[in-house]
């Protein structure tokens, strides 16, 4: 009986390898695009991880003799007008926005969840007093939201990451609030409160899972709009601060030589705008594969 039922599940096993294989080959060619923006976006984390390590010169490092060089052999993207190499500085700086922008969102994702969650799920005064407050909040437009938060805490990094993430604490507010009003009502609820199951368990294992799907796109999207706003606030002067390499502050550093040397600007803008498009067409894949319906 064992040997005749061996070929049988190794067959099923390579029955469903193969399945397994034509749903990712046709993911693949449908949602190139997202592919191609989450491969830009990785990319971008991967060069920040290894800053330390590939980046030839010290990005604070100035060679004044070497100032507004072209691109060189020993300076590939060229200098900027204190001699400090654009590629060194380019590198390094992908670390801060990058960390503004994830840190950013996760931290709104977490609280705007909690908000939404609360909300949804008890209604009654709790959920309008809740709304009003996110409603308030949403009447700002969120850069200036940010701008309002980081002149009252103060410029520098952390603060733009507060920043930041309180401006879009509405979005995931918003967005979990709705979601759990789609889900409280079920059937599959009531038999759990019924059954005497915790609030907290029905929050765990029915409704956090049921909406992990928008969450995630809706995340893919504030993580571009956060790396744009971190550029932005650096840029004004409000985010990361000089000489610290950031991409925003190589952009504002570089005004002043978009005629004499025009790759000091242009090459930090180039990379926040494709790590910008790169997670847009990352949430779009990720909207159509998780919400079929959307399309």
């Amino acid at each position: 009986m064992a040997a005749t039922s061996l070929p049988q599940l190794n067959n099923a096993g390579e029955a469903g390898r193969a399945r397994r294989s034509q749903r990712a080959r046709r993911f693949a060619v449908q949602h190139w695009v997202a592919l191609l923006g989450g491969a830009v976006f990785f990319a971008a984390v991967l060069i920040a991880l290894l800053a330390p390590a590939i980046s030839p010169y010290d990005p604070a490092a100035q060679d004044v003799p070497a100032r507004l060089q072209g691109p060189t052999l020993a300076h590939p993207l060229g200098t900027d007008d204190f001699g400090r190499d654009t590629l060194s500085r380019m590198l390094w700086g992908a670390r801060p926005i990058l960390l503004a922008g994830i840190v950013s969102v996760a931290l709104s994702l977490v609280v705007g969840a909690l908000i939404g969650i609360v909300a949804g799920y008890f209604g009654g005064w709790i959920d309008s007093l809740l709304m009003r407050i996110i409603d308030v909040m949403l009447s700002f437009p969120i850069m200036l939201l940010a701008i309002l938060v980081v002149t009252t805490l103060g410029p520098g990094l952390n603060n733009a990451i507060i920043a930041i993430a309180f401006a879009q604490v509405p979005i995931f507010a918003r967005l979990v609030r709705a979601l759990v009003l789609g889900i409280v009502h079920n059937e599959y609820i009531d038999a759990a409160r019924a059954l005497g199951v915790r609030q907290t368990g029905i929050m765990a294992r029915h409704i956090l899972p049921n909406m992990l799907g928008p969450t995630i796109v809706q995340a893919s999207a504030a993580l571009a709009l956060a790396i744009g706003y971190s550029a932005a606030l650096s840029f004004l002067g409000l985010g990361v601060q000089p000489p610290t390499a950031d991409w925003g502050v190589m952009v504002s550093d570089g005004r002043r030589l978009i005629f004499s040397n025009p790759l000091v600007p242009f090459i930090p803008g180039a990379a926040i705008t494709l790590t910008v498009v790169g997670l847009n067409f990352l949430g779009d894949g990720l909207r159509d594969w998780l919400d079929p319906t959307s399309r």
